[in-house]
């Protein structure tokens, strides 16, 4: 398969695109009224149980209300430090309202979220230091939804902020069939860069051009990681833009290192929305 490289640093966004973006997908702040404007496309949604290892897990599945005479595109939405909120729930209830089945994923266990950053920390820390850990729980959702009857075992997509970012590109880097990975300002490092041989499908990761969490020389090792295995790349940085530039409870100070930034936010799912073109 011909795989592409290729870095996109900025864009010039026409008013069409503009229009087309606020049709299809809105930003964070905007997804509650998307998802409720036309009760119609309210999707269904529940709580799933799951297994990894002796680990049990708890997602949140959302799939389209309207029965499906064809199999769906499936997409993973992984949490960030601070585990399965409301956050990442609400982008599987937007996407579902688009067709896909959509699963908020939990990476931490059932009844274990953090109850601040400290918690946070040590939770997201323990699973970066243990790489297979880390794959194996997100590969138990990918399974979840993998067996669903209603999705397309060949259309499964993730996508990931924060933390979350980091395991969708450690299950891209498994070998999973994915049909595409998305990280949302993750952090890009890994210890078996060699395993981006195994990557299926194209990658896209969307950068605050200044977080301070994310270096320069790790973006630097990612880019050349993704170059060396010959893996689709985009990669977008967003100037201004720090951690967590997507959702708004990180504030609005970027001193901090996490903010959000709605012009940043906004332009990221513009790119999501065109990178998932002619892939579902």
């Amino acid at each position: 398969m011909h795989k592409n490289f290729s870095f996109i640093r900025s864009s010039h966004i026409t008013p069409t695109l503009f229009f087309l973006a606020a049709m299809l997908l809105s930003a964070p702040n905007q997804t509650q009224a998307a998802q409720t404007q036309n009760n119609s496309v309210e999707p269904t949604t529940q709580t799933i149980e799951y297994k990894s290892g002796q680990a049990n897990l708890e997602g949140f599945l959302a799939t389209p209300k309207a029965p499906s005479t064809k199999k769906l595109s499936a997409m993973l939405i992984v949490h960030d430090w601070m585990g399965i909120g409301e956050f990442t729930k609400n982008k599987a209830k937007l996407l579902a309202s688009q067709g896909f089945v959509a699963m908020a994923v939990d990476v931490y266990g059932k009844d274990n979220l953090p109850k601040n950053s400290d918690e946070a920390a040590k939770l997201s820390g323990k699973l970066k230091e243990d790489r297979a850990l880390l794959r194996s729980r997100i590969r138990a959702a990918y399974d979840v939804v993998a067996k669903n009857a209603n999705v397309d075992r060949s259309k499964i997509f993730v996508m990931g902020y924060c933390f979350g970012g980091t395991t969708a590109l450690e299950l891209a880097r498994s070998g999973a069939e994915l049909r595409g990975t998305i990280s949302f300002h993750g952090g890009l490092s890994t210890p078996t860069p060699q395993d981006a041989k195994q990557i299926k499908g194209p990658v896209l990761a969307l950068h605050g051009a200044d977080d301070p969490y994310v270096s320069t020389a790790e973006v630097e090792a990612f880019k050349k990681e993704m170059k060396d295995a010959n893996v689709s790349l985009q990669f977008i940085s967003y100037p201004g833009a720090v951690h967590a530039f997507t959702n708004p409870a990180a504030g609005d100070d970027p001193k901090k290192g996490a903010a959000y930034q709605k012009a940043a936010d906004e332009k990221s799912w513009i790119d999501f929305n065109e990178f998932m073109k002619n892939k579902i």
